[in-house]
């Protein structure tokens, strides 16, 4: 890896930019394109840091764009780490064609593009929600488990991950699935669940909850993720399918709770609201595979991580505001 060329697309959202963050701080020879659409949920400010890097380029472009994405392409890369696309769900709901152009159309166009110029190692950024849903006693999530996606955005990020399939058994282009849990961590757009509870509480507003709040998830840090992935663009087998998992299994209430204690607030904040269309009651991954295979385990405890995420919130309301005010002038929801 000490003197890699890397296409990230992407790179200016939540796990993109922690990720190039990473691996410019991991290895001092790697070179990073970052190909982002700036949306909404795109973010400048996430790399600002290295902006002046001789290391780091960016490139404004949109997958969608079949012409320039096969001209960056063609510039030749040692992998493509694949992670822009569409990701709220409550946005898929109000708007589904939106995350078929992003996470379907713009896949394609990438994998047509790394077809043709032959990038060496291919990987695809997916998501534990492809799986569907699981009942309170069942089993994780492995990598066999049937795709059963149940809103817009996971059955367009399952779609995607089937391009990725034919693209390898069809053309051979090496290419590797990863599918995560839910993330956490430093620069979360505060639509997502963790940065809005953190957000409204630190403001005391009430904070809206789903349902009854027990809908479970299985957090991830996104520093361990960063981690995975780095070794699965390394060691990862073409072809295959790795999950990756925090090990931390939390209904939405408990997290709210955990959030509103670090912080000192009171639990009259929570505000129990209509639940989502389609609501998954559970998530969980089995990440056996990935761990004996490629030898990652997950680091950070939620407890920990909770505390260190909650501490970078309240140490960056600079950045938080900015974030906002532009949500706010978009009329987003803040729910996840």
């Amino acid at each position: 890896m000490s003197t890699s060329k890397l296409l990230v697309t992407g790179g200016l959202g939540f796990i993109g930019s922690n990720f190039i963050r990473y691996m410019l701080k991991r290895y001092p020879g790697v070179s990073i394109v970052n190909f982002d659409a700036l949306t909404y949920a795109g973010n400048p400010d996430n790399l600002q840091t290295f902006e002046s890097d001789p290391r780091y380029r960016f490139v404004h472009a949109d997958l969608t764009d079949a012409g320039g994405v096969a001209q960056e392409v063609a510039q030749g890369y040692d992998a493509i780490i694949h992670f822009a696309a569409e990701s709220h769900v409550d946005r898929s709901i109000a708007d589904p064609g939106r995350f078929v152009q992003a996470n379907v159309v713009g896949t394609h166009h990438l994998l047509e593009a790394a077809r043709k110029y032959g990038i060496p190692r291919v990987i695809h950024i997916s998501t534990d929600e492809v799986y569907g849903s699981l009942e309170a006693n069942d089993p994780g999530f492995t990598e066999l488990t049937p795709l059963a996606p149940n809103s817009p955005y996971s059955a367009s990020k399952a779609s995607s991950d089937l391009l990725a399939r034919a693209a390898y058994h069809t053309y051979g282009l090496p290419v590797i699935i990863t599918r995560c849990s839910n993330n956490y961590g430093p620069y979360q757009y505060p639509e997502k669940l963790i940065p809005t509870i953190i957000t409204k509480a630190m403001a005391g507003q009430p904070i809206p909850v789903y349902g009854d709040g027990l809908n479970v998830r299985d957090w991830l840090h996104v520093e361990d993720h960063c981690a995975a992935i780095d070794l699965v663009l390394q060691h990862g087998t073409p072809g295959e399918v790795y999950n990756i998992g925090g090990e931390n299994e939390r209904t939405n209430l408990q997290v709210v709770k955990s959030i509103l204690q670090t912080l000192g607030k009171s639990e009259e904040l929570i505000t129990f609201v209509k639940d989502r269309l389609g609501h998954d009651r559970r998530y969980a991954i089995d990440a056996s595979k990935i761990k004996s295979e490629l030898g990652w385990q997950p680091e950070i405890a939620f407890e920990e991580g909770i505390k260190t995420t909650v501490d970078w919130y309240v140490h960056h309301q600079d950045w938080l505001s900015a974030i906002i005010t532009r949500q706010e002038r978009i009329n987003g929801k803040g729910l996840s």
